[in-house]
């Protein structure tokens, strides 16, 4: 699981708290014939504040001139609006009126679903005065690609890995080597201490007047 779908994850987990919010950027690699999570977090500053918003998405491809509208959400209606992504897109966005999560899933993506897919966050604040909106937009540049690139922060975690289970298996082969060094000397140690003790014993009974004859 990537970083930016567990965040999301956490935060559905907790919309009514939304100490949890946490502004994400998305992935931007997709691999045709599988699903992607087109991620989009716009965090309230005033938590205190009730709030209304609704989500739009548009998609641009390279070629062409215009956005076109794809996607609308206003809680707890979620509407596809364009026919390339007819059944394919999942809100797995913020599930009530104050949506701070407005993230889609793409099923079965194609090769012509790269492009800039642009965010807009429509909030109306409810403040003591009088209702104040609010819009903010992000944008999301979306490469599909055949197969998935390893990033090089993965393979270099791998490498670490293989190096430290490499170390940790030689030091404890130190290890072991050593007690059984220091246990054999030990063992050497008490052997040598009997057989003095041995030797001891055998000269304190042995009479010191034998072969002394008497006058």
């Amino acid at each position: 699981m990537s970083c930016w779908t567990f965040l999301v994850a956490f935060s559905l987990l907790v919309p009514w708290c939304h100490a949890g919010c946490a502004e994400v950027d998305s992935m931007t690699e997709a691999v045709a014939g599988e699903g992607f999570l087109l991620g989009c977090i716009s965090c309230k500053k005033r938590e205190e504040v009730s709030a209304r918003a609704t989500v739009d998405w548009h998609f641009k491809r390279p070629e062409d001139h215009e956005f076109t509208h794809i996607f609308h959400y206003e809680h707890p209606n979620a509407n596809v609006l364009h026919e390339d992504f007819s059944d394919r897109l999942q809100w797995q966005g913020t599930l009530n009126d104050d949506v701070q999560i407005g993230a889609v899933y793409v099923q079965n993506v194609t090769f012509n679903d790269s492009g800039t897919y642009r965010c807009t966050f429509r909030r109306t604040l409810f403040l003591p005065l009088q209702p104040e909106n609010v819009v903010v937009e992000k944008e999301v540049e979306l490469t599909v690609v055949a197969a998935a690139n390893r990033e090089l922060t993965a393979v270099i975690s791998e490498i670490v890995m293989y190096v430290l289970i490499v170390v940790l298996q030689l030091w404890l082969i130190l290890v072991m080597v050593y007690c059984y060094k220091k246990i054999w000397d030990e063992h050497e140690a008490r052997e040598a201490k009997k057989a003095l003790e041995a030797e001891g014993s055998l000269l304190e009974s042995k009479d010191p007047c034998d072969g002394v004859q008497a006058e």
